[in-house]
């Protein structure tokens, strides 16, 4: 595809690690890229910036009255309600839909089992965590996207329209905010025992960033997916264990791990999530459909992650994941468990 035959795309909210990720891939492959986003999206040579905010219909019409667009992507979709109000917006024209979705409307899914495939997500959901609780704002989350999901199924089912949810496991990315790649770094830096739940045997199965932009590429250039939902992950899935040694490897440093059971750790009054990836709210997802229909295959672990380490070491943050905070419970922990490396 030349530049000449490019297409005009809108990013929903697409200032953020991920939109930045997609917006080079799609400039470079010749397409015209907007944004909409509430705030000041960050300058980049030809991309134009329409500024709105979602939860305003008048602002969101306003916006993007008299727009016509080839493709959307959609990274701010939360709860139906947000599907509804980008499509009831009037004389706009949104072209192919593409909503980013997660997994996690998996992990709310009664009776759903890992590695997950699309039709997981088509169970009841799982009855309510206690409300405050650790669970509860994960729960919440995930059932907010699966409400979206059906939203624009329905629409998709009785409007022709052209739409698909991409779910997605964990990012992992140069520019990434989350810090969570980070809080292992910085406690692989420190120099102390890391704490490792139940023996790191937890399975990972990440995405890098530069494959979902790829995926957005490939399905700007072709036609509209079959499918309503498709899965998108890296190629392999490791222990968590192995990949924090991969982490470790990347940053010159050996882990000194410290095998420690859910119990253990929240007796000692630290949270389930200051210890990233490592907890229930973590998918592994089956990427086959969008693999034998696409052949799109994520990189593996070893492929993409020594970048990425590298650049958060380069680009260290000034203030670290907030589950660092609760590093001297870990400390003590590993202390009273003898500190041994395992």
């Amino acid at each position: 595809m030349s530049s000449a035959d490019g297409l005009g795309v809108l990013l929903v909210g697409g200032s953020g690690f991920l939109g930045a990720h997609v917006t080079r891939a799609l400039t470079a492959d010749g397409h015209r890229v907007t944004v909409l986003a509430r705030g000041r999206h960050p300058d980049l040579p030809g991309i134009e910036t329409l500024r709105a905010d979602r939860r305003d219909p008048p602002a969101l019409a306003a916006a993007l009255e008299g727009r016509q667009f080839e493709l959307t992507v959609d990274f701010l979709v939360y709860d139906e309600v947000d599907i509804e109000r980008l499509w009831l917006a009037p004389h706009a024209s949104l072209g192919r839909y593409l909503m980013i979705s997660t997994g996690q409307v998996y992990l709310v899914t009664e009776g759903a089992e890992s590695p997950f495939r699309e039709p997981d997500a088509e169970g009841p959901v799982m009855a309510e965590p206690e409300a405050g609780g650790e669970d509860h704002a994960q729960w919440s989350y995930g059932v907010g996207k699966r409400r979206a999901e059906r939203a624009l199924f329905a629409l998709r089912a009785t409007h022709g329209l052209r739409a698909a949810a991409l779910r997605l496991p964990i990012l992992q990315g140069e520019g990434d905010g989350t810090l969570r790649l980070w809080a292992w770094i910085e406690r692989l830096l420190d120099g102390g025992p890391v704490l490792l739940p139940e023996g790191g045997e937890r399975p990972i199965r990440h995405l890098a960033a530069d494959d979902l932009a790829a995926a957005i590429v490939r399905l700007a250039r072709g036609e509209a997916p079959r499918h309503e939902a498709y899965n998108l992950a890296q190629s392999d899935v490791v222990t968590l264990r192995a990949f924090l040694e991969r982490v470790g490897a990347a940053a010159g440093v050996k882990p000194k791990f410290v095998d420690v059971s859910w119990p253990e750790i929240r007796a000692a009054g630290i949270d389930a999530d200051a210890l990233p990836y490592a907890g229930r709210w973590s998918s592994v997802l089956d990427p086959a459909r969008a693999a034998g229909e696409w052949g799109l295959v994520g990189a593996p672990t070893d492929e993409y992650l020594p970048r990425v380490v590298r650049w958060h070491l380069e680009h260290r943050p000034e203030h670290s994941h907030r589950g660092y905070a609760q590093r001297p419970r870990e400390l003590e922990l590993a202390a009273r468990l003898g500190a041994g490396a395992r």
